[in-house]
């Protein structure tokens, strides 16, 4: 797919990314930058650097870099395309109609055409729920003391009873039912036609982080299961990558500073209905990794409940080991007498909810505590070594580790450094059984600084990039790579009077590369005249030298074969070309 590159231009122009930014992440002014928490990988101390003046973002901690199109693809999941349009929007760029290719048109028709189902079907059911049909669905809701304003912000509804209601409005409406049994919406019956998936059920509109409506969930009111009917999988929706309430709660969560992880839809509904707008729920599946990368957007701390049952303490072992290798502060939460969020506060009220989050122990605490529990026996004890051993193994972060096992050895009497041992001798053990070898890392070339330094001078003051192109700098470059971005920087800024250094590094495979580059971009560049007449001329200078040094050396390496050969017309040959190299090297000093 091609657009316009002026207009591509235009909204790069426009659009603030610090405002982007700041719309998905804490940011807090340093210097001529902003600082937060990088969405992209876990960090405790914020290294996401954005720069307003340049209109990019970057990474120290991760590497990760860009511009507000790249920001907004990776952080909304958004092809290029859609992030394309949505700044357009914001900015008020008119993009003209494009060409895609077949495949791509195909694939962002039906997704339009899905989210455009999915919004037909969240009225319909909206309409009924204030209607005749949807009174014992409305008399549901009275009975669990949902508010009207609660209903309207989770745009709940109701599917009737009938088995076509649903088919014929949007058949009616002249809308695909094949698309809409790909939206999960119908379902096709075994002679032809199709039915409603959702019947006589309260339906629970599913939002993604944007706030298109990408699935439903449907609670049974009569006798009947399931309970909860959830709609399948589609192009438009995956369970493991979207919670429920998240696009409500995440402003709630950012000024909280923390994230309620609950049960289910009601539990949501019933917190916010009560003024707790942090709370969000998976959606009929266990927590996962792609779950807490959706969090940590918005937060580094996380309240998990969990019953008080046997698959209560399993989902509890799951989701420490994630919560772990995600690097986010979670504690545990086990409601009294098996009882959900919203019976707890009918019981006893929100300050005494309140007073449970905030005194919930850490969830590693909570797990050596009550999951792994007591031994009394000899076997027992054995046994809990081994299981905690296992659970320790699998926990990646060193410090974690460390904590964890010092927790353990208190709890089981037994010495840290005896656990360390077992813990390093099961580690050799798997790797001989898996045939393991352990390989060095390969060592990284790092780009030259000499180099570096002048591709950053060139980043900030453009203009000297014909003085480059005058003087032939590039050529003296050593390292392959920094020569062609220097020498594509010099093109650029020839052919359109301006450097996008986004634009320069779009094409760039060299990850390692990319991240210097992106570095030298953010960090201050010198302002002073003088001094940047003077690194500029010191640096050429120093890059010459290095420059010839290493001709020489090659020349004298080639001089050595040469005479150990004895080829004679080599070596004068070679000798000529020294003291060229010798003269030439002198008019530099």
């Amino acid at each position: 797919m091609r657009f316009d590159d002026s207009k591509i231009e235009e909204i790069k122009s426009r659009v603030d990314i610090v405002e982007l930014v700041s719309e998905y992440l804490t940011l807090k002014k340093a210097g001529r930058n902003y600082l937060g928490l990088c969405p992209f990988h876990q960090e405790k101390t914020p290294s996401f650097t954005v720069n307003r003046e340049k209109q990019i973002f970057y990474c120290f901690g991760c590497g990760e870099g860009g511009n507000a199109i790249s920001f907004l693809m990776k952080m909304a999941n958004k092809s290029f395309p859609e992030a394309l349009r949505q700044l357009a929007d914001k900015t008020g760029v008119i993009l003209p109609s494009r060409t895609l290719s077949q495949q791509d048109r195909q694939r962002e028709t039906l997704r339009e055409e899905l989210l455009r189902l999915n919004t037909r079907a969240a009225q319909f059911y909206a309409r009924h729920l204030g209607a005749s049909s949807g009174r014992k669905a409305r008399e549901y809701l009275a009975k669990r003391s949902v508010a009207d304003e609660t209903v309207r912000v989770f745009r709940l509804g109701y599917a009737p009873e009938a088995w076509r209601a649903l088919v014929d409005d949007l058949d009616g409406a002249g809308l695909s039912l094949k698309s809409a049994e790909q939206a999960g919406l119908v379902i096709a019956g075994k002679e032809g036609g199709y039915y409603d998936r959702f019947r006589g059920r309260l339906i629970f509109p599913i939002e993604d982080v944007s706030g298109d409506v990408v699935a439903f969930g449907g609670r049974i009111l009569d006798q009947g299961e399931p309970k909860y009917l959830n709609s399948p999988e589609s192009p438009v929706y995956t369970k493991g990558r979207n919670l429920y309430g998240l696009n409500k709660a995440r402003e709630a969560i950012r000024e909280q500073g923390l994230c309620l992880i609950v049960e289910g839809y009601f539990d949501v509904i019933s917190l916010w209905n009560v003024g707790v707008h942090h709370a969000v729920a998976t959606l009929g599946t266990a927590l996962t990794r792609e779950h807490l990368e959706l969090l940590r957007r918005y937060t580094q701390e996380v309240v998990a409940l969990f019953d008080p049952d046997e698959a209560g303490k399993k989902a509890l072992e799951r989701s420490l080991e994630l919560f772990l290798a995600a690097n986010i502060r979670a504690r545990a939460l086990i409601l009294p007498d098996g009882l959900d969020p919203d019976d707890y506060i009918k019981a006893r009220g929100k300050d005494a909810f309140d007073q449970l989050v905030s005194g919930a122990p850490a969830i590693s605490d909570y797990y050596i505590d009550h999951v792994l529990g007591d031994g009394t026996t000899f076997e027992e004890n054995r046994d809990l070594v081994k299981t905690a051993m296992a659970f320790v193994s699998k926990i990646g972060n060193e410090i974690e580790k460390n904590l964890f096992l010092k927790r353990i050895s208190e709890k089981l009497g037994l010495d840290q450094g005896l656990l360390k041992r077992e813990l390093h001798r099961r580690k050799e053990a798997d790797s001989v059984s898996a045939g393991r070898v352990q390989a060095k890392p390969a060592r990284q070339t790092l780009p030259n600084p000499l180099e570096i330094s002048l591709i950053r001078l060139l980043l900030e003051y453009p203009e000297q990039s014909l003085r480059m192109e005058r003087e032939g700098i590039p050529e003296y470059f050593l390292d392959p790579r920094l020569k062609a971005l220097c020498a594509e920087m010099i093109r650029a800024y020839a052919l359109l009077g301006y450097l996008d250094i986004n634009v320069i590094l779009s094409s760039e495979e060299d990850k390692a590369l990319r991240e210097v580059i992106y570095k030298l971009s953010i960090e201050a560049p010198p302002t002073d005249d003088k001094m940047v007449e003077r690194t500029f001329t010191d640096n050429v200078r120093r890059i010459k030298e290095r420059w010839y040094k290493e001709q020489k050396r090659q020349i004298q390496l080639q001089l050595k074969q040469a005479q150990e050969s004895g080829d004679a017309g080599r070596v004068l040959e070679l000798t000529m070309e020294k003291q060229r190299l010798l003269q030439a090297e002198k008019a530099i000093r």
